[in-house]
């Protein structure tokens, strides 16, 4: 499997403290089955001000302690970047770490607020599309204002973005309103993706395994789709690697 989110990076955001707990998160996708791992620190102006080129340090630095470590894992880097007013001028900078292509189109992973949708967000998405740049957004059932007005999912679909489920949803790690919510977006095969978007060892793991098992009882095309095709189509296209 490939696992496109992951605060794996040490120091760098709210995802692993330190170094032995990001050697640790390793190891524990490797457990999951997993073979490649997207490192996606946050970038959200005011809270974690990363850039391409402090996440590219800390990537090579971490990337080097797992190889010392012998830890049988790849890696390349992006960023989840939160919805905001920089991002056309990020974009036109080349600042923006994209987790790879699909379709011929650099995909950047996009986090709403938790609490609501932003107004704009479809004009955000279609000048991106318009920039060959199609946003992946992270963990829509995680939404607060998805959860209370599920209708507004398909609104949100006509934008023309893709979507990442997060494992732990499926498996209930995130209560029983999201896990209700993210089967139903299984029942309608509504994600293109399911990532870890792990923070640590224990309260947010890796759950890969068990939501590929709980995917494949539905569907095993889906589960192979959103867990393997579409993910390794997307690194396949990464300048990171």
């Amino acid at each position: 499997m490939i696992d496109l989110h992951s605060h794996i990076l040490p120091g760098i955001d709210d995802g692993a403290r330190s170094l032995d707990i990001a050697l640790g998160m390793a190891n524990q996708a490797v457990e999951c089955g997993i073979t490649h791992v997207v490192c996606t620190p946050h970038i959200h102006k005011g809270y974690f001000d990363n850039s391409l080129s402090s996440i590219r340090l800390s990537f090579k630095q971490f990337e080097q302690e797992v190889q010392k470590a012998n830890i049988p894992l790849t890696f390349s880097f992006a960023a989840e970047v939160r919805v905001s007013e920089q991002i056309p001028s990020w974009a036109r900078q080349g600042e923006l770490p994209f987790l790879g292509t699909y379709n011929n189109k650099h995909v950047l992973l996009l986090e709403m607020p938790h609490s609501h949708i932003p107004q704009g967000i479809d004009v955000l998405v279609k000048w991106l599309i318009q920039q060959n740049i199609i946003p992946l957004i992270a963990h829509p059932e995680r939404n607060r204002e998805l959860l209370s007005e599920p209708h507004k999912f398909e609104w949100l679909q006509k934008t023309g973005c893709l979507f990442q489920l997060t494992a732990g949803a499926l498996t209930g790690r995130f209560g029983d309103k999201v896990e209700k919510f993210a089967h139903f977006l299984m029942q309608e095969k509504a994600f293109d993706v399911v990532a870890s978007d792990s923070h640590d060892l224990t309260r947010r793991p890796n759950d890969m395994s068990e939501a590929f098992a709980i995917v494949e009882k539905f569907d095993s095309d889906l589960a192979v789709n959103t867990f393997k095709r579409v993910p390794q189509a997307i690194v396949s296209g990464s300048l990171n690697l």
